[in-house]
């Protein structure tokens, strides 16, 4: 009975984390092997107020739910002292804090991650560190698109006036 109870308690488990990883926008693999508590407590504490998680998770269990939820590719990554990151409100922002605290922390190894449903290993993930925030890109798209229509107003409006002549002293 008592084996019974920990298959149980571990596909429970196995549930509560497919759930969070398909709800999360994003989620990141990093090996926190040496992080102090203070350093764990200051990466928490980071990640919270980015609205992102993370949680040390059994490997096996972690296996268990990215198969569950299709994150097949994520599988071999989930090897040694782990910590998942999950991002629920923007797709980034686990991969900027995550870098970011590593800069000053080499113990933390990012090694892969899952981005609006893509897997992606450690460069890939680097990269996407990198951009800029969702909002940012969206106004660099707005100010793209509305920059040809801004010119020809102006030459609209350039043709409707009449011809200006230039005064000579």
């Amino acid at each position: 009975m008592a084996n019974q109870n920990i298959i149980n308690f571990k596909q429970e488990e196995v549930k509560k984390i497919a759930e969070k990883m398909s709800r999360a926008k994003s989620l990141v693999v990093a090996e926190y092997q040496g992080l102090t508590v203070e350093q764990t407590e200051t990466l928490r504490n980071q990640l919270r107020e980015a609205g992102c998680e993370i949680i040390v998770i059994k490997n096996n269990i972690s296996k268990r739910a990215a198969q569950e939820v299709g994150y097949n590719d994520l599988t071999q990554d989930l090897k040694g002292p782990n910590g998942v990151v999950f991002a629920y409100e923007d797709s980034i922002a686990a991969t900027k804090v995550l870098y970011a605290f590593a800069k000053k922390n080499k113990e933390i190894v990012i090694k892969a991650g899952v981005v609006d449903g893509d897997y992606y290993n450690q460069d890939q993930i680097k990269t996407i560190s990198q951009l800029p925030g969702k909002e940012t890109l969206l106004a660099m798209l707005a100010t793209q698109l509305l920059a040809p229509l801004r010119e020809l107003a102006v030459g609209l409006d350039m043709l409707t006036k009449p011809e200006q002549t230039v005064e000579s002293n």
